[in-house]
Protein backbone atom coordinates (compact mmCIF):
# COMPACT_ATOMS: atom_id res chain seq x y z
CA UNK A 1 0.00 0.00 0.00
CA UNK A 2 1.26 3.47 -0.88
CA UNK A 3 2.22 5.58 2.09
CA UNK A 4 -0.30 8.31 1.34
CA UNK A 5 -3.11 5.77 1.64
CA UNK A 6 -1.82 4.79 5.08
CA UNK A 7 -1.98 8.48 5.98
CA UNK A 8 -5.54 8.53 4.70
CA UNK A 9 -6.34 5.50 6.88
CA UNK A 10 -5.07 7.40 9.94
CA UNK A 11 -7.28 10.37 9.04
CA UNK A 12 -10.16 7.92 8.53
CA UNK A 13 -9.79 6.77 12.15
CA UNK A 14 -9.50 10.37 13.34
CA UNK A 15 -12.73 11.30 11.61
CA UNK A 16 -14.55 8.36 13.19
CA UNK A 17 -13.35 9.40 16.65
CA UNK A 18 -14.29 13.02 15.99
CA UNK A 19 -17.90 12.12 15.28
CA UNK A 20 -18.16 9.51 18.02
CA UNK A 21 -17.25 12.24 20.51
CA UNK A 22 -19.50 14.81 18.85
CA UNK A 23 -22.67 12.76 18.33
CA UNK A 24 -22.53 11.07 21.74
CA UNK A 25 -24.29 14.01 23.41
CA UNK A 26 -27.16 13.75 20.92
CA UNK A 27 -27.55 10.02 21.58
CA UNK A 28 -27.58 10.37 25.39
CA UNK A 29 -29.60 13.60 25.38
CA UNK A 30 -32.62 12.23 27.24
CA UNK A 31 -30.41 10.87 30.03
CA UNK A 32 -28.44 14.10 30.40
CA UNK A 33 -31.58 16.26 30.39
CA UNK A 34 -33.24 14.01 32.95
CA UNK A 35 -30.18 13.78 35.21
CA UNK A 36 -29.45 17.52 35.22
CA UNK A 37 -33.06 18.72 34.96
CA UNK A 38 -32.68 20.56 31.64
CA UNK A 39 -35.45 21.55 29.21
CA UNK A 40 -34.97 21.71 25.43
CA UNK A 41 -34.11 25.42 25.43
CA UNK A 42 -31.41 24.95 28.08
CA UNK A 43 -30.09 21.88 26.31
CA UNK A 44 -29.88 23.93 23.13
CA UNK A 45 -27.43 26.28 24.86
CA UNK A 46 -25.36 23.30 26.02
CA UNK A 47 -25.17 22.02 22.45
CA UNK A 48 -24.63 25.52 21.08
CA UNK A 49 -21.58 26.05 23.31
CA UNK A 50 -19.76 23.40 21.29
CA UNK A 51 -20.66 25.01 17.96
CA UNK A 52 -19.72 28.51 19.12
CA UNK A 53 -16.29 27.39 20.33
CA UNK A 54 -15.80 25.38 17.15
CA UNK A 55 -16.52 28.50 15.10
CA UNK A 56 -14.24 30.76 17.14
CA UNK A 57 -11.25 28.40 17.01
CA UNK A 58 -11.72 27.13 13.45
CA UNK A 59 -9.64 29.78 11.72
CA UNK A 60 -6.84 30.02 14.35
CA UNK A 61 -6.26 26.26 14.28
CA UNK A 62 -6.27 26.24 10.47
CA UNK A 63 -3.73 29.08 10.38
CA UNK A 64 -1.61 27.32 13.01
CA UNK A 65 -1.64 24.14 10.95
CA UNK A 66 -0.48 26.05 7.87
CA UNK A 67 2.39 27.56 9.88
CA UNK A 68 3.70 24.74 12.09
CA UNK A 69 2.25 21.68 10.41
CA UNK A 70 -0.67 19.31 11.05
CA UNK A 71 1.44 16.74 12.90
CA UNK A 72 1.86 18.90 15.99
CA UNK A 73 -1.50 20.65 15.75
CA UNK A 74 -3.58 17.48 15.39
CA UNK A 75 -1.72 15.83 18.26
CA UNK A 76 -2.44 18.77 20.56
CA UNK A 77 -6.07 19.33 19.65
CA UNK A 78 -7.01 15.64 19.84
CA UNK A 79 -5.47 15.36 23.31
CA UNK A 80 -7.29 18.54 24.33
CA UNK A 81 -10.75 17.55 23.16
CA UNK A 82 -10.36 13.97 24.40
CA UNK A 83 -9.74 15.32 27.90
CA UNK A 84 -12.92 17.39 27.78
CA UNK A 85 -14.87 14.51 26.26
CA UNK A 86 -13.99 12.47 29.33
CA UNK A 87 -14.76 15.41 31.64
CA UNK A 88 -18.25 15.72 30.14
CA UNK A 89 -19.10 12.68 32.23
CA UNK A 90 -18.40 14.67 35.41
CA UNK A 91 -21.10 17.27 34.68
CA UNK A 92 -23.25 18.20 37.67
CA UNK A 93 -24.71 21.60 36.68
CA UNK A 94 -26.06 23.44 33.63
CA UNK A 95 -23.29 26.09 33.57
CA UNK A 96 -20.53 23.55 34.23
CA UNK A 97 -21.73 21.48 31.27
CA UNK A 98 -21.78 24.54 29.01
CA UNK A 99 -18.15 25.34 29.93
CA UNK A 100 -17.00 21.76 29.35
CA UNK A 101 -18.73 21.53 25.96
CA UNK A 102 -17.29 24.91 24.93
CA UNK A 103 -13.76 23.72 25.70
CA UNK A 104 -14.47 20.43 23.92
CA UNK A 105 -15.54 22.35 20.81
CA UNK A 106 -12.41 24.50 20.92
CA UNK A 107 -10.34 21.35 20.49
CA UNK A 108 -12.42 19.69 17.80
CA UNK A 109 -12.24 22.89 15.73
CA UNK A 110 -8.76 21.95 14.54
CA UNK A 111 -9.59 18.50 13.18
CA UNK A 112 -10.85 19.04 9.64
CA UNK A 113 -8.87 22.15 8.62
CA UNK A 114 -5.70 20.28 9.51
CA UNK A 115 -6.91 17.13 7.78
CA UNK A 116 -7.31 19.32 4.68
CA UNK A 117 -3.71 20.48 5.09
CA UNK A 118 -2.55 16.86 5.22
CA UNK A 119 -4.47 16.09 2.03
CA UNK A 120 -3.12 19.18 0.27
CA UNK A 121 0.46 18.08 1.02
CA UNK A 122 0.10 14.34 0.52
CA UNK A 123 -2.25 13.92 -2.45
CA UNK A 124 -2.12 14.93 -6.14
CA UNK A 125 -4.95 17.17 -7.36
CA UNK A 126 -6.89 14.40 -9.10
CA UNK A 127 -7.20 12.48 -5.80
CA UNK A 128 -8.14 15.39 -3.54
CA UNK A 129 -11.91 15.01 -3.95
CA UNK A 130 -11.82 11.29 -3.22
CA UNK A 131 -9.49 11.75 -0.24
CA UNK A 132 -11.84 14.37 1.22
CA UNK A 133 -14.79 12.07 0.59
CA UNK A 134 -13.11 9.23 2.50
CA UNK A 135 -12.48 11.47 5.51
CA UNK A 136 -16.03 12.76 5.62
CA UNK A 137 -17.47 9.31 5.01
CA UNK A 138 -15.49 8.16 8.04
CA UNK A 139 -17.12 10.89 10.11
CA UNK A 140 -20.50 9.64 9.01
CA UNK A 141 -19.50 6.09 9.89
CA UNK A 142 -18.50 7.40 13.31
CA UNK A 143 -21.90 9.02 13.65
CA UNK A 144 -23.60 5.78 12.61
CA UNK A 145 -21.59 3.76 15.11
CA UNK A 146 -22.27 6.15 17.98
CA UNK A 147 -25.77 4.96 18.93
CA UNK A 148 -24.79 1.33 18.31
CA UNK A 149 -21.83 1.61 20.71
CA UNK A 150 -22.98 4.23 23.19
CA UNK A 151 -26.50 3.04 24.01
CA UNK A 152 -25.29 -0.40 25.19
CA UNK A 153 -22.57 1.39 27.21
CA UNK A 154 -25.19 3.64 28.79
CA UNK A 155 -27.38 0.68 29.70
CA UNK A 156 -24.42 -1.16 31.21
CA UNK A 157 -22.48 1.66 32.91
CA UNK A 158 -24.45 4.89 32.64
CA UNK A 159 -24.07 7.88 30.32
CA UNK A 160 -21.14 9.39 32.23
CA UNK A 161 -18.84 6.42 31.62
CA UNK A 162 -19.56 6.49 27.90
CA UNK A 163 -17.74 9.83 27.61
CA UNK A 164 -14.71 8.49 29.50
CA UNK A 165 -14.36 5.53 27.13
CA UNK A 166 -14.52 7.80 24.08
CA UNK A 167 -11.92 10.15 25.58
CA UNK A 168 -9.43 7.29 26.00
CA UNK A 169 -9.79 6.35 22.31
CA UNK A 170 -8.72 9.85 21.28
CA UNK A 171 -5.61 9.79 23.47
CA UNK A 172 -4.48 6.53 21.84
CA UNK A 173 -4.92 8.01 18.35
CA UNK A 174 -2.98 11.19 19.20
CA UNK A 175 0.01 9.24 20.49
CA UNK A 176 0.15 7.08 17.38
CA UNK A 177 -0.17 10.07 15.06
CA UNK A 178 2.65 12.05 16.66
CA UNK A 179 5.18 9.24 16.47
CA UNK A 180 4.24 7.94 13.01
CA UNK A 181 3.22 10.88 10.79
CA UNK A 182 5.44 13.48 9.06
CA UNK A 183 4.28 16.78 7.59
CA UNK A 184 6.40 16.49 4.44
CA UNK A 185 6.00 13.31 2.32
CA UNK A 186 9.72 13.14 1.49
CA UNK A 187 10.56 13.03 5.22
CA UNK A 188 8.39 9.98 5.90
CA UNK A 189 10.38 6.83 6.48
CA UNK A 190 9.54 4.10 4.00
CA UNK A 191 8.03 6.24 1.25
CA UNK A 192 9.42 5.62 -2.22
CA UNK A 193 10.97 8.27 -4.44
CA UNK A 194 8.40 7.37 -7.09
CA UNK A 195 5.50 8.15 -4.78
CA UNK A 196 7.06 11.44 -3.69
CA UNK A 197 7.41 12.41 -7.34
CA UNK A 198 3.84 11.34 -8.05
CA UNK A 199 2.55 13.55 -5.23
CA UNK A 200 4.70 16.57 -6.09
CA UNK A 201 4.08 16.46 -9.83
CA UNK A 202 0.34 16.11 -9.29
CA UNK A 203 -0.08 18.86 -6.74
CA UNK A 204 3.20 20.67 -6.17
CA UNK A 205 1.89 21.52 -2.73
CA UNK A 206 4.32 22.52 0.00
CA UNK A 207 4.14 23.92 3.47
CA UNK A 208 3.23 27.59 3.73
CA UNK A 209 6.33 29.77 3.90
CA UNK A 210 4.41 33.06 3.98
CA UNK A 211 1.42 34.34 5.89
CA UNK A 212 -1.79 34.70 3.93
CA UNK A 213 -3.13 38.26 3.94
CA UNK A 214 -6.46 38.53 5.74
CA UNK A 215 -7.26 41.45 3.47
CA UNK A 216 -6.96 38.98 0.61
CA UNK A 217 -9.39 36.61 2.33
CA UNK A 218 -11.89 39.36 3.19
CA UNK A 219 -11.72 40.95 -0.27
CA UNK A 220 -12.30 37.66 -2.06
CA UNK A 221 -16.01 37.29 -2.99
CA UNK A 222 -15.42 33.68 -3.98
CA UNK A 223 -14.50 32.79 -0.40
CA UNK A 224 -17.42 34.79 1.03
CA UNK A 225 -19.87 32.86 -1.16
CA UNK A 226 -18.24 29.58 -0.14
CA UNK A 227 -18.56 30.59 3.51
CA UNK A 228 -22.24 31.51 3.14
CA UNK A 229 -22.99 28.22 1.39
CA UNK A 230 -21.31 26.32 4.22
CA UNK A 231 -23.18 28.39 6.81
CA UNK A 232 -26.50 27.30 5.32
CA UNK A 233 -25.35 23.70 4.84
CA UNK A 234 -24.56 23.41 8.54
CA UNK A 235 -28.16 24.22 9.49
CA UNK A 236 -28.96 20.74 8.21
CA UNK A 237 -25.77 19.12 9.48
CA UNK A 238 -26.25 20.23 13.07
CA UNK A 239 -29.87 19.19 13.16
CA UNK A 240 -28.62 15.63 12.75
CA UNK A 241 -25.60 16.06 15.02
CA UNK A 242 -27.46 17.66 17.93
CA UNK A 243 -31.22 17.25 17.71
CA UNK A 244 -32.14 14.15 15.72
CA UNK A 245 -32.57 11.90 18.79
CA UNK A 246 -34.83 14.46 20.47
CA UNK A 247 -36.78 14.96 17.24
CA UNK A 248 -37.41 11.25 16.77
CA UNK A 249 -38.27 10.51 20.41
CA UNK A 250 -40.12 13.64 21.51
CA UNK A 251 -41.31 15.02 18.18
CA UNK A 252 -42.23 11.77 16.46
CA UNK A 253 -42.85 9.49 19.44
CA UNK A 254 -40.40 6.82 18.31
CA UNK A 255 -38.75 4.37 20.71
CA UNK A 256 -35.07 4.46 21.66
CA UNK A 257 -34.49 1.41 19.46
CA UNK A 258 -36.16 3.06 16.46
CA UNK A 259 -34.24 6.27 17.12
CA UNK A 260 -30.96 4.37 17.27
CA UNK A 261 -31.71 2.68 13.95
CA UNK A 262 -32.73 5.88 12.15
CA UNK A 263 -29.67 7.80 13.38
CA UNK A 264 -27.39 4.96 12.28
CA UNK A 265 -29.14 4.67 8.91
CA UNK A 266 -28.85 8.42 8.35
CA UNK A 267 -25.13 8.48 9.02
CA UNK A 268 -24.42 5.35 7.00
CA UNK A 269 -26.21 6.91 4.03
CA UNK A 270 -24.20 10.07 4.70
CA UNK A 271 -21.01 8.01 4.40
CA UNK A 272 -22.19 6.69 1.04
CA UNK A 273 -23.05 10.23 -0.02
CA UNK A 274 -19.55 11.46 0.85
CA UNK A 275 -17.90 8.69 -1.17
CA UNK A 276 -20.22 9.15 -4.14
CA UNK A 277 -19.95 12.94 -4.06
CA UNK A 278 -16.16 12.96 -4.02
CA UNK A 279 -15.91 10.31 -6.72
CA UNK A 280 -18.43 11.95 -9.05
CA UNK A 281 -16.79 15.34 -8.55
CA UNK A 282 -13.37 13.95 -9.49
CA UNK A 283 -14.80 12.18 -12.56
CA UNK A 284 -16.63 15.31 -13.73
CA UNK A 285 -13.54 17.42 -13.04
CA UNK A 286 -11.41 15.20 -15.27
CA UNK A 287 -13.98 15.36 -18.07
CA UNK A 288 -15.39 18.88 -17.85
CA UNK A 289 -13.04 20.84 -15.58
CA UNK A 290 -13.13 22.12 -12.02
CA UNK A 291 -16.14 24.42 -12.37
CA UNK A 292 -18.52 21.72 -13.56
CA UNK A 293 -16.96 19.03 -11.39
CA UNK A 294 -17.44 20.96 -8.17
CA UNK A 295 -20.58 23.00 -8.93
CA UNK A 296 -22.78 20.22 -10.32
CA UNK A 297 -22.40 17.94 -7.31
CA UNK A 298 -22.84 20.76 -4.79
CA UNK A 299 -25.92 22.21 -6.42
CA UNK A 300 -27.74 18.92 -7.04
CA UNK A 301 -26.96 17.57 -3.57
CA UNK A 302 -28.24 20.59 -1.63
CA UNK A 303 -31.19 21.20 -3.96
CA UNK A 304 -32.60 17.69 -3.63
CA UNK A 305 -31.89 17.58 0.10
CA UNK A 306 -33.97 20.74 0.50
CA UNK A 307 -36.96 19.02 -1.07
CA UNK A 308 -36.66 15.95 1.15
CA UNK A 309 -36.34 18.08 4.29
CA UNK A 310 -39.60 19.79 3.36
CA UNK A 311 -41.33 16.45 2.79
CA UNK A 312 -40.02 15.16 6.13
CA UNK A 313 -41.67 18.01 7.98
CA UNK A 314 -44.96 17.66 6.08
CA UNK A 315 -45.56 13.93 6.42
CA UNK A 316 -47.74 12.61 9.24
CA UNK A 317 -46.18 9.15 9.03
CA UNK A 318 -43.53 9.09 11.76
CA UNK A 319 -41.46 6.24 10.35
CA UNK A 320 -41.62 7.68 6.83
CA UNK A 321 -40.22 10.93 8.25
CA UNK A 322 -37.24 8.95 9.53
CA UNK A 323 -36.55 7.43 6.13
CA UNK A 324 -36.97 10.77 4.34
CA UNK A 325 -34.50 12.41 6.71
CA UNK A 326 -32.01 9.60 6.12
CA UNK A 327 -32.22 10.33 2.39
CA UNK A 328 -31.65 14.01 3.21
CA UNK A 329 -28.32 13.10 4.80
CA UNK A 330 -27.23 11.14 1.73
CA UNK A 331 -28.09 14.03 -0.58
CA UNK A 332 -26.59 16.86 1.46
CA UNK A 333 -23.40 14.90 2.12
CA UNK A 334 -22.75 14.57 -1.59
CA UNK A 335 -21.66 18.20 -1.20
CA UNK A 336 -19.40 17.89 1.83
CA UNK A 337 -16.16 16.52 0.31
CA UNK A 338 -16.64 18.82 -2.67
CA UNK A 339 -16.75 21.90 -0.44
CA UNK A 340 -13.49 20.94 1.26
CA UNK A 341 -11.94 20.07 -2.10
CA UNK A 342 -12.77 23.62 -3.20
CA UNK A 343 -10.84 24.87 -0.16
CA UNK A 344 -7.79 23.05 -1.51
CA UNK A 345 -8.48 24.31 -5.06
CA UNK A 346 -8.69 27.92 -3.89
CA UNK A 347 -6.25 27.93 -0.99
CA UNK A 348 -3.36 25.85 -2.37
CA UNK A 349 -0.67 25.89 0.36
CA UNK A 350 -3.03 27.98 2.50
CA UNK A 351 -5.87 25.46 2.25
CA UNK A 352 -6.01 25.12 6.02
CA UNK A 353 -6.77 28.82 6.38
CA UNK A 354 -9.45 28.75 3.68
CA UNK A 355 -10.99 25.59 5.14
CA UNK A 356 -10.92 27.25 8.55
CA UNK A 357 -12.71 30.33 7.21
CA UNK A 358 -15.35 28.22 5.47
CA UNK A 359 -15.92 25.96 8.44
CA UNK A 360 -16.01 29.01 10.76
CA UNK A 361 -19.03 30.25 8.85
CA UNK A 362 -20.49 26.75 8.90
CA UNK A 363 -20.10 26.39 12.64
CA UNK A 364 -21.84 29.73 13.17
CA UNK A 365 -24.73 28.21 11.24
CA UNK A 366 -24.52 25.17 13.49
CA UNK A 367 -24.60 27.42 16.56
CA UNK A 368 -27.62 29.39 15.34
CA UNK A 369 -29.69 26.35 14.32
CA UNK A 370 -28.87 24.54 17.57
CA UNK A 371 -30.15 27.46 19.66
CA UNK A 372 -33.08 28.13 17.32
CA UNK A 373 -34.24 24.52 17.33
CA UNK A 374 -34.37 24.30 21.11
CA UNK A 375 -36.04 27.70 21.44
CA UNK A 376 -38.64 27.13 18.70
CA UNK A 377 -39.59 23.72 20.08
CA UNK A 378 -39.75 24.98 23.67
CA UNK A 379 -41.93 27.97 22.71
CA UNK A 380 -44.23 26.33 20.13
CA UNK A 381 -44.16 22.62 20.92
CA UNK A 382 -43.83 21.97 17.16
CA UNK A 383 -40.80 19.94 16.09
CA UNK A 384 -41.39 20.39 12.35
CA UNK A 385 -41.11 24.19 12.12
CA UNK A 386 -37.29 24.03 12.28
CA UNK A 387 -37.27 21.53 9.40
CA UNK A 388 -39.01 24.04 7.13
CA UNK A 389 -36.37 26.63 8.03
CA UNK A 390 -33.61 24.15 7.18
CA UNK A 391 -35.24 23.30 3.84
CA UNK A 392 -35.16 26.97 2.85
CA UNK A 393 -31.52 27.33 3.88
CA UNK A 394 -30.50 24.35 1.75
CA UNK A 395 -32.36 25.73 -1.28
CA UNK A 396 -30.45 29.01 -1.06
CA UNK A 397 -27.20 27.09 -0.52
CA UNK A 398 -27.81 25.12 -3.72
CA UNK A 399 -28.16 28.33 -5.73
CA UNK A 400 -24.94 29.74 -4.26
CA UNK A 401 -22.97 26.93 -5.93
CA UNK A 402 -23.61 28.72 -9.24
CA UNK A 403 -21.32 31.52 -8.01
CA UNK A 404 -18.54 29.42 -6.44
CA UNK A 405 -15.52 29.30 -8.75
CA UNK A 406 -12.85 26.74 -7.75
CA UNK A 407 -10.54 27.93 -10.55
CA UNK A 408 -10.01 31.34 -8.88
CA UNK A 409 -7.28 30.69 -6.34
CA UNK A 410 -5.50 33.03 -3.95
CA UNK A 411 -2.69 34.76 -5.84
CA UNK A 412 0.89 34.33 -4.68
CA UNK A 413 1.53 38.02 -5.30
CA UNK A 414 -0.96 38.84 -2.56
CA UNK A 415 0.76 36.74 0.09
CA UNK A 416 2.47 38.67 2.88
CA UNK A 417 5.98 37.85 3.89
Amino acid sequence: MKTRYKVLAALFLLSIITFLDRVCMNVVSKYVKSDLGLNNEQFGYVLGAFSLAYALFEIPTGVLGDRIGPRRVLTRVVLWWSAFTALTGTAFHFIYLIVIRFLFGAGEAGAYPNASIVISRWFPAVEVGRAQSVIWAAGRIGGALTPLLVIPLVHALGWRWAFLVLGIAGVIWAAGWYFWFRDIPAEKEGITAEEVQEIESGRKQTAATHHVSWQLILRNPNIWILMLMCHLFFYAAYFFTNWSATYFQEGRGLSEEQTKNFISLSYFLGAVGCIVGGYVSDVLTKKYGLKVGRRAVGMIGLGLSSIFFLLSGLTTDNELAGYLLAICVFLKDLTLPVAFAVCVDIGKQHSGTVAGAMNFAGQLGGFFVTILFGTIVQKTGNFNYPLFLIAGCLAVGALLWLKIDPTRSLHSSDIEK
